[in-house]
């Protein structure tokens, strides 16, 4: 029995036990820990958690691809095709995670 194929034709990739949502992502993950491991960033974490929070009140949680830190400074990225960059309910989480947590979401 064959899988359905994915909303955005995405394939599931698996390096090093993390399963990725697509093979770009995983791509990216591997170059994350190369420029980790020659001591370029530090900290390397795969899909962190952003809990959204308005006046005490739970409205969501945003999970980018991957959070790390480059001179001191957090950096996180989401990988994104151009179709999922259009997607509305992605720009509004985007928008969310940097008012509430004062980060930006660099889109890769």
């Amino acid at each position: 029995m064959q899988r359905p194929r994915s909303k955005y034709g995405n394939k599931k990739t698996e390096i090093d036990g993390i399963t990725f949502d697509s093979a770009k992502e995983a791509r990216r993950y591997s170059e994350l820990r190369l420029l980790e491991r020659a001591g370029e960033i530090s900290d390397l974490e795969c899909h962190p958690v952003y809990p959204i929070e308005i006046n005490g009140k739970r409205i969501c949680k945003v999970v980018p691809d991957f959070g790390y830190l480059e001179d001191g400074r957090r950096v996180v990225e989401d990988v994104k095709s151009p179709i999922t960059r259009k997607n509305r309910e992605y720009r509004l989480k985007k928008k969310l995670v940097e008012a509430v947590h004062g980060i930006e979401v660099v889109e890769i």
